[in-house]
């Protein structure tokens, strides 16, 4: 088999890239040959996200019907990095929730994370915060795992949660 910058071969067939002709060198492994590539390339399209680099990125997720029109979660970052396993590196996530008011109920933050789009799964080590709608309450810690199936977030460590109660007065010494 010869490569060259210009030159590929194949089994059976031999593409010149100068010319841009196509020969068939063995037309009884053809039928073989294109069920065996569409089958390779259908599973791989299926079970892969799209590879690159995204920017200013947002996924909406709406409620079911017959509210399908209103956006229930959006999840948005400023950059993400494809990472083996299917798996996202995003950077500055805000994952925001929505009532059917359409009135926010929840923002979450974090620096970085690595986000699992087919199972709907972040995680991260790093810091994160969140707040609810009205800012009445205010959670940040350490290592978070948000599943976005169940809506649950769980946050590992150094868990802090401040709560505004209008007319409650602190007491200590």
């Amino acid at each position: 088999m010869k490569l060259g910058m210009n030159n590929f071969k194949f089994l059976i067939f031999s593409f010149k890239s100068a010319d841009s002709k196509l020969k068939i060198k063995n037309l009884k492994l053809l039928p073989t040959f294109l069920v065996l590539l569409f089958a390779v390339v259908g599973s791989y399209r299926a079970q892969q996200l799209p590879v690159g680099h995204a920017t200013d990125f947002t996924s909406n997720q709406y409620f079911e019907p017959p509210n399908g029109q209103l956006i229930k979660m959006k999840l948005s970052g400023a950059e993400a990095l494809p990472l083996p396993g299917g798996l996202l590196d995003v950077r500055q996530l805000r994952v925001e929730t929505f009532g059917l008011d359409g009135k926010t109920q929840m923002v979450v933050r974090a620096p970085q994370c690595n986000y699992a789009p087919m199972d709907g799964m972040a995680n991260s080590a790093g810091h994160m915060e969140l707040q609810s709608g009205d800012g009445k309450i205010h959670v940040e810690g350490d290592g978070f795992l948000w599943r976005q199936t169940s809506s649950s977030l769980t946050i590992s460590n150094h868990v802090h949660t401040l709560i505004d109660m209008p007319g409650a007065t602190m007491m200590g010494s």
